[in-house]
């Protein structure tokens, strides 16, 4: 069915739609090829989620592991995502983001300017330690300083950027090629009529960085039925699903769009993602425990991966507590203030002290943390199989650090499955012509769990792809 206009307002090599990570990193890639680019952001501001991510970037073989004499390599970590994914992982794309990990983070010091904290974590699910945080001022958000180097860049380039530019179409011709795309200009978030409609021509590729759907209330818990209004969301109000609703109208295989991933270190004592989730992921669980309330006891391996985690919290059927101590708030310690000032995280001088706070049976919890701590000073975790890292110390040195944990909606694993190239595939199996995508809005790279500190780095991978590829 023929869908061009009669006259289009405008012409580009490339428009991108969307201005996350994997937006920009599309865009850079596209112009330093030679393309003229769009990038059209639907909301007032550009950044979407990223502006509010951690700013964790996973790496196998980084320049950093290597000066930590840390052992890894791509195959290694594209197992510990396939076994994390359930085995739903699409190898080809797994493979291609591990393979390509330590080119895309060394791209972004190289190219954009970023720097990197010099430590290596080893976030839950992943074998070694891999994960390294960008380098800022802030105690939290770090993700908006990567944000604004590759903002900067882009200016640089001169890269046309346009916001409350809202996605209402794709446009095909009869030979099913993309050829432009039809928008609202002047969109206010979240009326779908508002802003006037306009028409862009694009001579080489459309590419989608839209993200997930995490905020989109409707499409998630038709997806999954437990996700109601009832359950919060880490992500902003902006995170819905209408441009991946326009590819799948368009022809666009969907992909796993039932597995949706909840964190299990947010907390229902502050809004969104917020600061104590960032300090559960880096001090709680690598050094502390979690545990039930009621009862006292550990009930999940704490170094296990985000999917296994939330359903346990799940299980218990009511907030946990995640306890650590002062030697293990050390890697949170920017932060604690600041959870501290926000009352999402409590300091207490004694184990006695927390129990009586939360309710806890006390001679239980006691028995629980002197269990760990034996485990600590054995380096091995006989009751769960938790990871004890080569720094961790016994939970002994006041004061003591308690927060509620109970998961909230936090990435969106299916969507729009893509092939290697970040070519859009069709119902037909064949690549949508002039249709790439990448980052979020994308499916099948991390199966049934997205391992943390894994999004970023698959933003830069594949939104490098997706631009050099569009602007061929």
């Amino acid at each position: 069915m023929k869908e061009l206009p009669q006259e289009w307002d405008e012409e580009f090599d490339v428009v991108v739609i969307g201005s996350g990570f994997a937006g920009l990193a599309a865009a850079i890639e596209a112009r330093y090829a030679g393309a003229s680019v769009s990038i059209l952001e639907k909301m007032k501001y550009c950044g979407g989620n990223s502006l509010i991510s951690d700013g964790l970037v996973a790496a196998a073989c980084s320049v950093f592991q290597r000066k930590h004499k840390i052992q890894d390599s791509p195959e290694l970590m594209q197992d510990d995502m396939v076994k994390a994914g359930l085995g739903l992982n699409h190898p080809d794309l797994v493979r291609t983001l591990a393979e390509k990990s330590k080119e895309a983070l060394q791209w972004s010091m190289d190219c954009i300017g970023v720097e990197y904290v010099d430590r290596v974590d080893q976030l839950g699910g992943h074998s070694v330690p891999r994960t390294l945080t960008v380098k800022g001022h802030s105690s939290f958000h770090r993700g908006a300083f990567l944000f604004r180097k590759m903002m900067g860049v882009v200016k640089k380039l001169g890269i046309d950027v346009r916001a409350q530019m809202y996605l209402e179409k794709l446009i095909k011709d009869e030979n099913g090629r993309i050829r432009g795309v039809q928008i609202r200009q002047g969109y206010v978030f979240p009326e779908s009529e508002s802003g006037t409609v306009k028409f862009l021509q694009v001579k080489k590729g459309v590419l989608l960085a839209t993200g997930g759907f995490s905020s989109d209330v409707d499409f998630r818990s038709t997806q999954d039925p437990r996700l109601t209004a009832d359950v919060e969301s880490t992500n902003r109000k902006a995170a819905t699903a209408e441009a991946l609703i326009e590819a799948l109208r368009i022809g666009a295989t969907p992909l796993q769009l039932s597995w949706i991933q909840l964190g299990p270190w947010a907390s229902p004592d502050e809004k969104g993602s917020g600061v104590g989730s960032s300090f559960a992921g880096v001090s709680t669980f690598p050094y502390g425990i979690i545990i039930d309330p009621k009862t006292g006891r550990r009930f999940v391996k704490e170094s296990a991966d985000r999917k296994i985690r939330a359903d346990a919290i799940l299980k218990i059927g009511r907030p946990s507590i995640g306890i650590t101590d002062a030697r293990g708030a050390k890697p949170g310690k920017h932060m604690l203030d600041r959870c501290l000032k926000k009352k999402v995280l409590k300091a207490f001088h004694s184990l006695e002290d927390l129990s009586d706070f939360y309710k806890i049976p006390s001679e239980e919890l006691q028995d629980t943390v002197e269990k760990f701590n034996s485990y600590v000073k054995n380096k091995r975790d006989i009751e769960f199989g938790k990871t004890i890292l080569t720094d961790a110390q016994p939970l002994i040195h006041p004061p003591f650090y308690a927060i509620r944990l109970w998961p909230k909606v936090h990435h969106t694993m299916g969507g729009i499955q893509i092939n290697k190239n970040a070519q859009v595939i069709g119902l037909n199996k064949q690549p949508i012509k002039q249709l790439y995508a990448a980052g979020e809005v994308t499916g099948g790279i991390h199966g049934a769990c997205r391992l943390g500190s894994c999004a970023i780095i698959d933003c830069l991978v594949f939104g490098r792809i997706a631009g050099m590829n569009a602007a061929l």
